[in-house]
């Protein structure tokens, strides 16, 4: 079977070296390696030196360092020092670039990214990140297919197809699709748990701010109220089901401490209070027989 290896000259393969967050609280040595190297900035301003010439960095700028390459980076405000994640690596080799290397246009080493590529690029190394700090198998499998998923969004960015323009969309549509699928089964499993947004967004490598956006694009509510439904409706087949059980049991077994504030939001919801809800279907229930 042949392949068509469009932005490589062979399989992508790359091996992985490092990964790290870094807070840059003082001067680097000025240095280099036999590998390629990537910082992203995750937060705050500084410099690098690089190839004998400082340039400017901030959050969301990718810094490419090649083999052989000098560089070291360059605090400016050591109050509010660059938070960067770090990673090395190997055996790659693009095509119309040098084995081992990404070039950009006009022989820079900056890379600044557009909103969209800042926001992927974060998700994955912040997985990487969460996967360093885990005690979980086959670590070294999910740095590199995250490292895979950045090097291709990166040479996507820089190779500025029309054609993947074209599709992005239909690509970004289905991350999102699939994306909010993922909160609602996580909330449809967990909703008698205690659940923030915070925890939703930590669990998917994404920000508060961007789940809330996607889930309401796609659903048209938040997933906060979207769980008060989930919750209530559970609420509603126990009071039909389980006769014998206190509002403040039922209002435990669907996530909540405070039977006073689920009596609330049960009340706004179906217009009743829980106990004249069960007290009326059980009526209706009587009539019928």
């Amino acid at each position: 079977m042949a392949f068509d290896y469009d932005l490589t000259y062979n399989d992508f393969n790359p091996t992985v070296f490092y990964v790290s967050k870094c807070k840059m609280t003082i001067n680097g040595v000025y240095h280099n390696h036999e590998h390629a190297e990537l910082a992203y900035i995750l937060s705050g301003k500084g410099k690098y030196l690089i190839d004998g010439r400082e340039f400017d960095v901030e959050a969301g700028d990718l810094v490419i360092c090649n083999p052989g390459v000098m560089h070291t980076h360059i605090v400016t405000n050591p109050k509010e020092p660059t938070i960067e994640f770090i990673a090395g690596f190997t055996d790659f080799h693009f095509k119309n670039m040098a084995p081992n290397s990404i070039e950009l246009k006009g022989g820079s080493f900056i890379l600044k990214t557009t909103a969209e590529l800042k926001q992927k690029l974060m998700m994955h190394c912040y997985a990487m990140i969460a996967e360093k700090e885990s005690c979980n198998v086959g670590k070294y499998i999910m740095f590199k297919t995250h490292l895979m998923q950045m090097l291709l969004l990166i040479m996507r960015e820089i190779v500025s197809n029309d054609s993947y323009e074209q599709s992005k969309c239909t690509f970004e549509s289905y991350n999102k699709n699939y994306a909010v699928k993922r909160v609602i089964n996580y909330l449809n499993e967990n909703y008698n748990k205690k659940i923030s947004l915070e925890q939703i967004a930590h669990n998917m490598y994404l920000s508060p701010v961007y789940i809330s956006k996607i889930f309401k694009e796609e659903t048209g509510e938040s997933p906060i109220n979207y769980l008060i439904k989930i919750r209530l409706e559970k609420a509603q087949d126990i009071l039909l089901k389980d006769k014998n059980s206190s509002i403040k049991d039922i209002a435990n077994k669907v996530g909540y401490d405070d039977a006073y504030h689920f009596s609330k939001l049960f009340k706004k919801y179906y217009g009743i209070s829980p106990l004249y809800y069960r007290k009326k279907a059980l009526q209706n229930l009587a009539s019928n027989q």
